[in-house]
């Protein structure tokens, strides 16, 4: 049997909520969810074979709780033309960032006998019944950023290894910029797998890499305005901080306006912040060479396609049906890459 990756108690919807940054940039973000344990077991493999012989699908359901979130409308416009290219129409919910309201509607969409549902779960546990009733009803079943015991399939990330590279890019740099010494503050997550796995991943590979610089601060941080205030209170006590990395590119940016407010040059030489996700107001940032110098992005269409791409795969009874989306540590220096970026986030 295959556990959700989110077995920890879940938090309250409040703290799941993700707040739009523009600050004069251009407002578009990323926050994909991921663990990086394989789906798959006995319930996997009667889905596929209720499934196979669907060659064609005329519907796609595609179910992302946070519709607040810039990433959010890209994400379906993208979709949308994939699934158009395969003849099929996709379908979306509104969730708002409600866990009841995105049980309700998936409730619906069972009901309805939607024949393909991607799902980013926002309570695994409370999700997985729903999912089991799609999987009876002959449905495709594909869970988005991590597993369930029933699903036809997942499409997955490997936030660990995103919060790796980061944390190596930042420590490379401090050893370089800094002698191996300063002070730095980790924005990070505790609340849902995708967060810890991230935050271990940036946190570890830091801390191994860069001993000598302090860790003044590890604050819980997911979005921009937390990522401001909480940046703000730490350098409230630590003026002379050096280094901000966040769980999130929304929380790091926030850390970066803090920084700004209080003073910083937007190119200090002795300033390094850095988030994952690829949002554009941070990729904005690392291209303008101010010192928000890196993240760990995803591309928007790579996740779009696989929205579209799993289900057909289930539905053609192909083997490994299943995606995982490649992260990429991005840098001033990869300007093709930013621009490559920013254009799927238009």
């Amino acid at each position: 049997m295959t556990r959700s990756p989110y077995a920890a108690t879940a938090a309250p919807a409040s703290r799941r909520r993700f707040l739009a940054w523009t600050a004069g940039a251009v407002a578009t973000g990323a926050f994909g969810a991921a663990c990086s344990a394989p789906g798959g077991g006995a319930s996997t493999a009667r889905a596929a074979g209720a499934s196979a012989s669907r060659k064609d699908l005329t519907q796609i359901g595609f179910d992302y709780p946070f519709t607040q979130l810039p990433l959010y409308s890209t994400l379906v416009k993208l979709s949308t033309a994939a699934a158009k290219k395969h003849g099929a129409e996709l379908l979306t919910t509104s969730d708002a960032a409600s866990a009841d309201t995105q049980a309700a509607n998936l409730t619906t969409w069972v009901s309805r006998k939607i024949p393909a549902i991607v799902s980013f779960p926002m309570v695994f546990e409370a999700t997985e019944a729903i999912a089991e009733r799609a999987l009876d009803a002959g449905l495709i079943w594909v869970t988005y950023g991590g597993s369930l015991e029933h699903q036809s399939a997942d499409i997955q990330f490997s936030f660990l290894e995103g919060g790796r590279l980061l944390g190596e890019a930042a420590a490379k740099w401090a050893n370089e910029q800094l002698g191996g010494k300063g002070k730095i503050a980790f924005l990070t997550d505790s609340t849902i797998q995708l967060g810890r796995e991230r935050t271990k991943g940036m946190v570890d590979a830091f801390t191994q890499a860069a001993p000598g610089v302090d860790v003044v601060a590890q604050e819980q941080a997911i979005d921009p305005d937390t990522g401001l205030s909480k940046t703000r209170a730490v350098l409230a006590k630590h003026p002379d901080l050096n280094l901000v990395l966040g769980v999130t590119d929304a929380a790091a940016y926030g850390g970066f306006k803090a920084l700004q407010q209080t003073g910083r040059k937007s190119a200090d030489a002795k300033t390094f912040v850095g988030g994952q996700d690829g949002a554009a107001p941070s990729l904005l940032a690392i291209k303008q060479g101010t010192f928000y110098r890196a993240s760990a992005a995803l591309a928007p269409q790579d996740i779009a396609d696989a929205v579209v791409d799993v289900p057909l795969a289930v539905a053609a009874g192909k083997k490994n049906p299943g995606a995982q989306i490649p992260i990429t540590l991005v840098q001033r220096s990869d300007g093709a890459r930013i621009d490559a970026l920013l254009a799927q986030n238009s």
